[in-house]
């Protein structure tokens, strides 16, 4: 395997003080889903933790798991993606907070409890329906779980909810939905302590979205918003190099990665590569290898940047291909070793 991905956990370090200084007084949950992006969860995670962060958003169950090895019981993890009732007895067993998004999930979590009492975060759609309780639905069952607090199941410990970051407008428009629901949970009885509402864009651009805890991802990762500010203007620096090397020279260099190890292969003739030389133009993507202008001084295992803080980012080439920068990282393929500086 020649190709690998560098993970430099100083950088991810420094971003993680960047975004918390910005966001400050409130708290960071480091989203660590997919993987922690593909950077690989337990090194994310332990340097995370070694840093300050005591939130972790982790999706899932399995996720959650490995998050609640590395660091013990010293951190909370939140988890929004919990079907079965073995996935939310384990849950339970690991000490997790809930995102509850649908009034069937939460009767579901009650149940399972026992004397446990589940924490659990109501979450109401404001409008980019990735889940959530509806808001018509919304003043029923902050009463139903008021009465399922009353009895010893749950403690509704937050309410939260995701916004399309789309507009200003938009985004207005839903923290008014947001900031009205938290109002009739309190009505109904409920005295939720933690309000979260903003993922990385809103978190850095709008202070009024931050509420108690924001859950930033890309950011800490060092992955800017495609058509956004820079790097530079976020104070964040991409955490991941993805690298191999050369493996052939004729009228093209060959380079040892290729579309199996997550590099679009729509991206050759657009995108161009750090060579010991300079920048060379990508000319063709095949399944384990890519194709390179070539350079004068080229020789087999000269090292190759794909992207990283010292060539293109993975928002660079996203936007090549008219993506995101998290599907550029995300694609890295679990095959690709993982290396820790």
């Amino acid at each position: 395997m020649t190709a690998h991905l560098d993970v430099n956990l100083t950088l991810l370090a420094a971003n993680i003080a960047s975004v918390s200084g910005r966001i400050a007084p409130a708290e960071l949950m480091l989203v660590v889903k997919d993987d922690a992006y593909a950077h690989g969860i337990i090194s994310v995670v332990a340097r995370a933790f070694d840093e300050g962060v005591r939130w972790f958003g982790a999706f899932d169950i399995a996720s959650a798991a490995k998050v609640r090895r590395t660091v013990g019981s010293q951190a909370r993890i939140f988890v929004w993606i919990a079907v079965t009732r073995k996935e939310i007895e384990e849950a339970l067993d690991l000490d997790l907070d809930f995102g509850v998004g649908d009034p069937g999930m939460l009767e579901d979590v009650a149940a399972a409890s026992g004397a446990r009492r589940a924490r659990v975060h109501l979450k109401i759609d404001t409008g980019l329906h990735r889940n959530g309780i509806r808001p018509e639905d919304w003043v029923a069952v902050a009463a139903r779980a008021r009465s399922l607090e009353a009895a010893g199941a749950i403690d509704v410990v937050g309410v939260w909810s995701h916004i399309a970051e789309a507009s200003d407008e938009e985004d207005d428009k839903a923290r008014e939905l947001f900031d009205a629901a938290v109002l009739q949970a309190r009505d109904a009885g409920l005295t939720p302590s933690i309000l979260h509402l903003a993922a990385s864009a809103a978190s850095w651009e709008r202070p009024e979205f931050r509420y108690d805890m924001a859950r930033v991802g890309a950011y800490c990762y060092g992955i800017r918003p495609a058509g956004g500010p820079s790097e530079a203007d976020l104070s964040i620096s991409p955490v991941a190099s993805l690298r191999s090397v050369v493996t052939a020279i004729g009228e093209t260099v060959t380079v040892g990665v290729g579309s199996l190890h997550g590099l679009p292969s729509i991206l050759a003739a657009k995108m161009k590569v750090k060579t010991p030389d300079g920048w060379r133009l990508v000319v063709r993507v095949d399944d384990l290898e890519m194709q390179v202008e070539s350079w004068p001084s080229a020789h087999v295992g000269d090292d190759v940047t794909i992207y990283g803080p010292d060539a293109m980012s993975a928002t660079d080439l996203a936007e090549k291909i008219e993506t995101i920068g998290e599907e550029i990282a995300l694609r890295v393929s679990p095959i690709v070793s993982r290396r820790y500086m």
